[in-house]
Order: structure tokens, then C-alpha cells, then sequence
């Protein structure tokens, strides 16, 4: 069997109401002309929606496929025997031009109930935000069902959200059962379970291109919704320059903040996961295996869980995200 590598997958992209032009302007990632893209599925283990390999000899293969072949070796003896040819986490970018549609997930058990599938627990990672942006995560104070429902009829469901201004750098953690939404002009990436489940709440009163209004799930968001839930998530550190910096830790995902401007070796050999890198600015040349690739600002790599060492070499000063699953649930 041939020796793996640093894997970079094609982005799958994403148009959608709430769209923008930013990621073909800043990371080249070209929809159909005039489309509004609002996601770049970077790395993917969806059904139907699986990446696919884009470098190496493994180039035009779906990352499922690829795990079938490689299976510990590539996501983790322990990952492995828990989700089994199905990557278990969804690395996205999003361009939100438009506020995006305040809305809840379900939790793995609700999820598993209702969609046989996994539920959502997420977190996001702030690379732009225009003047006078927000984070909508949480509500403003521990709400009963009543009150929410009030606000509901009404319409008034975002006053009972809080409204958190951002600015780069800045994170948000946000579990299953947390109302969320993505204010007007951010730009961010967002790690989160493999899953595509959304149940939309409040969409501002939006029509589609037939003009009409997007379907709300209302009933299926009353179960889901953690109504103790009154916290934003906001998560705000300093980097630590050739530092590993953590930004959030669960049962899902850890993920690191990591500022270098020389290069690092990172240790691996206890790490019974594959770890993820998102370049946020500059370049990084990786090293493992004996090979080499290049992440650029607006690109995600999967380093196998075989590898025991990885050098991080990058142009000038770049700051990228280090993802890998905890080795167990916490």
C-alpha cells in the first residue's frame, strides 16, 4: 500500500440567499458567474457530499473512500472504531453578506431520533468582520418556553438573543441547543459534527428568489433549544507566537490557535487522530511523510493520524488553526 500524505480535498461550494462575493475575492474559490457563495465545504464525510481528494495518488478519491482503504491509519484506531468510514467532523468557510437566519441544532440523541443522523455542535472562527458586525449565540437571560413563544408571535425573537460585536480573532463556541445566527458581514470558518442539520427559527422576514418565505421549524426548534442556555460563547485569547493557543475543547473537536513566523515540528506520536489545518493568513509549507504541500490563506489540509511528526514551515508570520479529535470524550 502507498505511503500516505498531507491530503487537500476540492471545496465544495455553496450558494445561498445570505451569499457573498468574499471567498472568490479573497480565497479564489469561483462559483457559477454572478452566484452568491456563502459556503466552501472544505472537508466533508457527508453522504452524497463527501470530499474529494484534489493532490497525490489518491487525487479524484472521496475522502469516504480513502478511509475505507487506510481506516485507522488515516482518521485514528479510536476514531475508527467509533464512526467508522465516516468522517466525523465538516470544516467549512462561510461568507455571510446577509444576516443569516437565526436558527438551533439537535443534539446527538434528538438527531439520532428524529434524522438517524449525528446532531451539531459547532464552533467559529472569526476572519473579517465589517464595522458594526455581530454574532447573535445564546439568549440574553434564561427565557421559559412561554416567553420564547411570546417573542416568536411577535416576531421580536431577537431581542431575546444576544447580539455580540466581533472583530478577527475572535471565537465562538456554540453546542447543540444553542439559538445562533451569523450577523451581516462576517466572514468566518466554522468547525463542526459531521452533520447538515438546521432547524430555522426567525428568518427576518426574508423571501426566497420565488418570493416566497423560507420554511421555519418551529415545533422541531421548541424541543431542540436549550432554554438555560444564556451565554454568548464568545471566546477571546491571545496568541502565543509558536504557541498552541486552545480556543475550545469537547467531546467532538480541539482546536488550536497557532501563530508561527519560523518553523515548528509538531509531535504527533500520542495523538490518536488525524489533525486538520486551516491557514487563516499568509502560507505554510507542511511536511510529513516525506512530502511536502502548501496551504495558503483559505485552505484546509488533513494530515493522516500516522504521522507521528509534522514540520510547519511558513512564509513570513501565518497564523493557522489546528484541529484534531480529543482522545476521548471529555
Amino acid at each position: 500500500m502507498n505511503t500516505l500524505y498531507p491530503i487537500k480535498f476540492k471545496p465544495v461550494l455553496k450558494e445561498t440567499i445570505w451569499g457573498g462575493k468574499n471567498l472568490k475575492a479573497r480565497y479564489a474559490k469561483n462559483g457559477k458567474p454572478g452566484s452568491k457563495i456563502g459556503e466552501s465545504w472544505e472537508i466533508c464525510g457527508l453522504n452524497g457530499e463527501s470530499s474529494v481528494v484534489d493532490n497525490g495518488f489518491l487525487k479524484g478519491n472521496s475522502l469516504q473512500e480513502i478511509i475505507e482503504i487506510y481506516m485507522g491509519d488515516l482518521i485514528g484506531d479510536e476514531p475508527y472504531n467509533r464512526f467508522g468510514n465516516e468522517f466525523p467532523l465538516l470544516i467549512k468557510f462561510i461568507d455571510a453578506s446577509d444576516t443569516l437566519s437565526i436558527q438551533v441544532h439537535p443534539d446527538d440523541k434528538m438527531a439520532s431520533e428524529r434524522h438517524h443522523a449525528w446532531g451539531k455542535t459547532e464552533m467559529w472562527y472569526i476572519i473579517d468582520a465589517e464595522k458594526d458586525s455581530v454574532i447573535y449565540t445564546g439568549f440574553i437571560k434564561k427565557t421559559s418556553k412561554e416567553e420564547y413563544l411570546k417573542h416568536l408571535d411577535n416576531k421580536t425573537i431577537p431581542d431575546l438573543v444576544n447580539a455580540t460585536p466581533v472583530k478577527p480573532g475572535d471565537a465562538f463556541f456554540i453546542p447543540a441547543g444553542m439559538v445562533h445566527a451569523i450577523g451581516a458581514g462576517v466572514v468566518l470558518t466554522e468547525i463542526q459534527e459531521t452533520s447538515d442539520i438546521t432547524y430555522r427559527i426567525y428568518d427576518w422576514d426574508r423571501t426566497d428568489k420565488s418570493g416566497k418565505p423560507r420554511e421555519m421549524h418551529t415545533e422541531l426548534a421548541l424541543d431542540a433549544i436549550n432554554f438555560d442556555l444564556a451565554d454568548t460563547g464568545l471566546i477571546r485569547k491571545e496568541p502565543v507566537t509558536n504557541q498552541p493557543v486552545t480556543l475550545a475543547e469537547c467531546r467532538y473537536f480541539h482546536t488550536n490557535l497557532l501563530e508561527i513566523d519560523r518553523p515548528v515540528i509538531k509531535d504527533y506520536s500520542l495523538t490518536d487522530s488525524f489533525v486538520v489545518y486551516i491557514c487563516i493568513s499568509s502560507s505554510v509549507l507542511v511536511e510529513c511523510f516525506g512530502s511536502t504541500e502548501t496551504i495558503n490563506a483559505g485552505e484546509t489540509i488533513l494530515i493522516p493520524a500516522s504521522a507521528d511528526n509534522v514540520t510547519l514551515i511558513p512564509v513570513g508570520s501565518a497564523t493557522i488553526l489546528e484541529v484534531y479529535l480529543p482522545h476521548k470524550a471529555i
